[in-house]
């Protein structure tokens, strides 16, 4: 493999990219979350911290929630990377049912660490459809929120589990 190119399959879509330090080039020491807001244009995951410790910036890289600002692109080549923008239906632009029981528990307000929020909630619900309230608290421990209760969260969490909502069908490995 070719150590100067670096592959990503972002929401689906594989992203070749040249490394290096001349024009055009991705740099060795560019982070995941730039390369995805400002070279793929793809905002969901936002830069706060910088350092991994608020969760904003989290997206899934290979089933795994990953704070994104402490990933290197470089590092990354190969992985499936999920992104916000990549839950919703890609044809009818359908929300996925995790955005939808955000939206009807009302488990956001200035949305700022939403996105990473729903994305450890995706990822969990991946891997455990019903899981147990410890296994919530634990997925978001990552996640840093100013202006909500979490209890908002966890009611939009335990509806989905609640109905029953089968992620394998439509929603899971949207990558």
């Amino acid at each position: 493999m070719d150590s100067n190119v670096t592959t990503l399959y972002v929401n689906g879509t594989k992203y070749t990219f040249s490394m290096g330090d001349h024009f055009g080039q991705v740099p060795y020491g560019e982070t995941l979350l730039d390369t995805l807001r400002e070279r793929l244009g793809l905002t969901g995951a936002k830069k706060s911290c910088d350092q991994g410790a608020c969760g904003c910036c989290t997206v899934i890289k290979d089933g795994d929630a990953v704070p994104s600002c402490m990933l290197l692109t470089v590092d990354c080549d190969g992985a499936q990377i999920t992104t916000l923008e990549g839950l919703a239906d890609p044809e009818t632009g359908e929300l996925a049912p995790v955005q939808k029981a955000f939206i009807e528990h009302n488990a956001f307000q200035c949305g700022f660490c939403t996105p990473g929020i729903i994305m450890s909630t995706q990822a969990l619900l991946e891997k455990d459809p019903a899981p147990s309230e410890e296994a919530v608290k634990d997925a978001l421990s990552g996640n840093y929120c100013r202006c909500i209760s979490h209890y908002h969260v966890f009611d939009a969490i335990a509806s989905l589990a609640g109905r029953g909502v089968d992620l394998d069908e439509k929603w899971r490995g949207r990558r």
